[in-house]
């Protein structure tokens, strides 16, 4: 499915630039430029949001409410919309860290590492349980392909600058934040989100639940 294809490789660009923007937040002050960290919130708004977030809600999450059935209210559904919120929240704060105020370097630490820490735990639960679900779950219900769209000029313009950003900004090679596939290991589990199973299995999934975990 074209559009799924197309979003997990997209992770893996924003995930580099992400790690790119840890670097760049942890660098001394000399370093850095205010024009580079208005060229990550350019990526991170522009490519990360209005262009691959956008995409998410205004097309894979419509299609799994309204052809697939599933819960946009609560779950699985509600929780990733919930962090594109969120996310466009942290990234109004990290605009206030570029104000070259005294503070603005340990500010801008303190708000990168909360922005990609969520960011990436966001990636896992979408790579790990949203789409390897999303494919089968439409197949079932008649949807075998769904609609994409081009990048805009601008949002072409802040993907390059964000690739840009990562040569010169190398992703750490031990983030401190600890990753996994996994309901598990998504922050919403058990919180706002009673995992996969339960959000979403219908009763034949749950019969055949010992096939599943026996990889039959």
């Amino acid at each position: 499915m074209t559009l799924l294809d197309e979003l997990h490789a997209e992770h893996d660009v924003i995930e580099q630039v992400a790690g790119a923007f840890l670097t760049y937040a942890a660098s001394p002050a000399a370093v850095r430029s205010r024009d580079e960290g208005a060229a990550f919130l350019r990526f991170f708004r522009m490519y990360a949001g209005q262009f691959h977030h956008a995409r998410e809600e205004d097309t894979l999450f419509v299609a799994l409410r309204d052809r697939a059935g599933l819960p946009a209210n609560r779950g699985p559904i509600a929780t990733l919309i919930a962090d594109h919120e969120r996310m466009a929240g942290l990234i109004a704060g990290l605009a206030s860290c570029l104000d070259g105020r005294a503070d603005a370097g340990e500010r801008l630490q303190e708000f990168a590492t909360a922005y990609v820490h969520a960011l990436w735990h966001h990636i896992d639960a979408e790579n790990s349980v949203l789409f390897p679900e999303c494919e089968p779950r439409l197949r079932r219900n008649g949807v075998t392909q769904l609609p994409s769209r081009p990048m805009t000029a601008d949002e072409r313009q802040a993907l390059s600058e964000g690739q840009a950003l990562v040569a010169r900004y190398p992703p750490p090679a031990n983030p401190d934040v600890m990753r996994g596939d996994g309901c598990i290991m998504c922050p919403a589990f058990g919180v706002t989100c009673r995992g996969l199973e339960l959000e979403w299995w219908n009763e034949w999934e749950w019969d055949e639940f010992d096939d599943r975990m026996s990889g039959a």
